[in-house]
């Protein structure tokens, strides 16, 4: 009975321990968001493997592949800093449910042109430019929404840390569904479960109640508003400094994703199911990266972690490279999972930190930008490469910019901590002088 009530006690403490990695969820609309949106983004990767699969097969094309991925997000990149004006200047939640209706019915339309067989290379390009027209708006606003969901800010970080571990657990099970579903039925249904999908978000959203910002600033235009926001992140030096490596990451690392199929076909000479198999590997290591942000109770740290999490993914990349066994490769993506979303949720969290409210949403669009906008421009670069030097040679060499790039945050980084420090002691974070002195004295 003694060990019983002891085993029944550490289980209680344990339990304790890690209470602090699930907070945010005490927050009711937050708690809604997690619900609606766990369901859709299973769908949403889905579609992302099918779309890709899908272009393979018609074509067999590492050059259209790389296109594909610029269509769907060259409009995310050139509209992201407008959006980012107009999101201040809106309600976020109705922004997001009208976000959410456009993606479903985008879905909608993929499944219904690939299930009557009549999709062309050409519909796939004009559809993934919607989508990334959508995701100009949603990206920044469903970032800047964050704030109003989870209102304590000392819950941000743990809310920004939960999302990506609901990402990317969809990340495992959505691909993994995906490779079964193209198998018995076709990419068409994986669309069409992706379109319903969204249902669940709008229907979160509109359970939520949300008090609305109260922030009073000065009536300028949009032109002058775009100034503000482009002069605050140009000027202040952690934020420009974690944007440009993100920027680097984006633009030469993340487009990995784009050339997996050949990957799957032709250096693993398998199927949708391998496909499935080295999207849910890096899956599980960004699940297990977001999973360790979320039991961190500080912001402190993170600027270290951005720094490893980039050499991590680069150094990922270059090995998978060189490997042409399944298991290994699966073994790397979980390494290049874990290096990518380390680097995503921890520089996430450091901005949302910094940034004042007022221009949250100037910000959030830059920090779109950066994550998804320079990926067209990659997916070029990489489908091209790969077109004439071949998969494994493209991502070795991207690999290597990625490590270049973290040595290159290596030597900014104590003059980024020495800006940084003084807002993190007025905050709280991090404790003053005067503070230190008193602890001291007693």
């Amino acid at each position: 009975m003694a060990a019983e009530v002891t085993r029944g006690g550490e289980k209680e403490q344990a339990a304790g321990r890690y209470a602090h990695a699930w907070r945010a969820l005490k927050h009711r609309n937050f708690k809604l968001f997690v619900g609606g949106q766990s369901i859709s983004l299973i769908g949403t990767w889905m579609t992302r493997l099918a779309t890709s699969w899908l272009v393979w097969r018609l074509t067999h094309s590492a050059l259209l592949l790389g296109v594909v991925g610029f269509a769907g997000q060259i409009l995310t990149f050139v509209l992201a800093p407008f959006a980012g004006v107009l999101i201040e200047r809106m309600d976020r939640r109705k922004l997001l449910v009208w976000t959410q209706a456009l993606a479903g019915l985008q879905s909608l339309a993929m499944a219904w042109l690939t299930l009557a067989k009549v999709i062309t290379v050409h519909e796939i390009i004009a559809l993934s430019a919607l989508q990334g027209l959508i995701n100009a708006f949603d990206m920044p606003g469903r970032q800047s929404f964050l704030v109003q969901m989870v209102q304590d800010k000392a819950d941000l970080g743990n809310a920004i840390a939960l999302n990506s571990s609901m990402v990317n657990a969809a990340r495992l099970v959505g691909p993994a569904l995906a490779g079964i579903v193209i198998a018995a039925v076709g990419e068409g249904w994986c669309f069409a479960i992706d379109g319903f999908s969204y249902g669940a978000v709008i229907v979160s959203l509109l359970m939520m109640h949300v008090k609305p910002l109260d922030i009073r600033r000065a009536a300028v235009s949009m032109l002058e508003q775009l100034e503000e926001g482009w002069a605050y992140v140009s000027t202040f030096r952690p934020i420009r400094t974690i944007l440009l490596l993100f920027a680097l990451l984006s633009l030469m690392g993340w487009p990995y994703a784009v050339l997996l199929p050949m990957f799957a076909a032709q250096v693993l000479h398998g199927g949708p199911h391998t496909l499935g198999f080295l999207t849910g590997s890096s899956g599980v290591g960004a699940l297990a990266s977001a999973i360790s942000l979320a039991v961190r109770k500080s912001v402190l740290g993170l600027t270290r972690m951005i720094q490893l999490a980039a050499a991590m993914f680069g150094v990922g990349l270059i090995l998978f490279g060189l490997s042409h066994v399944l298991w290994l490769s699966m073994v790397l993506m979980l390494v290049v999972g874990f290096g990518m979303m380390q680097g995503l949720a921890a520089s996430n969290t450091v901005i949302q930190t910094l940034v004042p409210e007022d221009k949250r949403s100037r910000v959030m669009s830059y920090y779109t930008m950066a994550f998804v906008g320079m990926s067209p421009f990659g997916s070029l670069l990489a489908g091209g490469l790969a077109h004439y030097f071949g998969a494994p040679h493209t991502v070795m060499i991207t690999g290597a910019c990625c490590v270049a790039g973290s040595l290159w945050f290596t030597f900014e980084l104590p003059a980024v901590r020495r800006v940084m420090r003084p807002i993190y002691q007025e905050m709280g974070i991090l404790p003053t002088e005067t503070m230190v002195e008193e602890s001291a004295g007693t």
